[in-house]
């Protein structure tokens, strides 16, 4: 089996705990406002790699990645569900912790079977959660939320532990509502192990521009630390109000 694979990163130390080894899927069906990535996008471009070819590259160096592992990321690796699951099955045959970096949208209850073969053999998971009410996800990726959702009690049910990530973007998800959502959302997920904001950044400009593409968010400015902590509060405020009802 092949995978379509857009680039690796050797020393990855964001995507999961400790040094990793970082594979960046190819192709994504959202189309997020902020992307960064939209060469990431097309399906079935890319080089054409094996789970083998992949975990030879993390081999060479494997000094490096202890407390590490290897993460799948993209785009979107549940594209390619077959073929992660394999990649991260061969991974656990050699003792390498499994980090999935996804937004769960491809989840489909009629591949529960399917899904569960994946989470298995995943150590982490690492969902983004792009905007905590159904308009504003579907505005903001092209996307409905449901089968995100879906896809986060799929892995509450499989106890796959969880680490949500958030975007926040000024005048998008920044908002004290949306957020105490968001918290209210997550807090009572019993696999949640962790919660990561994400300040937007303008970095992704200059590849739309280098791909011919209009940028969406012209002119909205990059979310700075202080707001990004500020915003973690807030989150944090509603899954202590979730957690303080039980």
């Amino acid at each position: 089996m092949k995978g379509y694979i857009h680039s690796t990163e050797s020393f990855g130390t964001v995507d999961g705990p400790g040094v990793r080894f970082v594979v960046f899927f190819q192709g994504c069906p959202l189309r997020c406002q902020y992307c960064h990535n939209p060469d990431t996008w097309a399906v079935k471009r890319g080089r054409e790699m094996t789970a083998d070819e992949l975990l030879e590259e993390y081999e060479r160096n494997k000094t490096f990645y202890r407390g590490g592992g290897i993460t799948a990321t993209g785009g979107e690796p549940l594209l390619q569900l077959p073929f992660l699951t394999e990649l991260f099955q061969k991974a656990k045959e050699r003792d390498i912790h499994t980090c999935l970096d996804t937004s769960g949208i491809t989840y489909r209850e009629k591949k529960a079977e399917e899904f569960r073969e994946l989470f298995q053999v995943t150590d982490l998971v690492l969902l983004d959660i792009k905007h905590s009410k159904p308009k504003g996800h579907e505005e903001l990726t092209g996307q409905k939320q449901d089968h995100v959702l879906e896809f986060a009690r799929a892995l509450e049910d499989t106890k796959v532990p969880v680490i949500i990530r958030h975007v926040v973007v000024p005048g998008i998800t920044d908002g004290e509502e949306e957020l105490l959502e968001l918290g209210c959302l997550i807090g009572g997920m019993r696999n949640l192990k962790g919660l990561e904001v994400l300040p937007y950044h303008t970095m992704g400009e200059s590849k739309y521009k280098a791909l011919g593409m209009s940028y969406p968010l012209q002119g909205v400015p990059a979310m700075d630390s202080d707001g990004a902590k500020k915003a973690r509060e807030i989150i944090l405020r509603g899954i202590r109000n979730v957690r303080n009802k039980k």
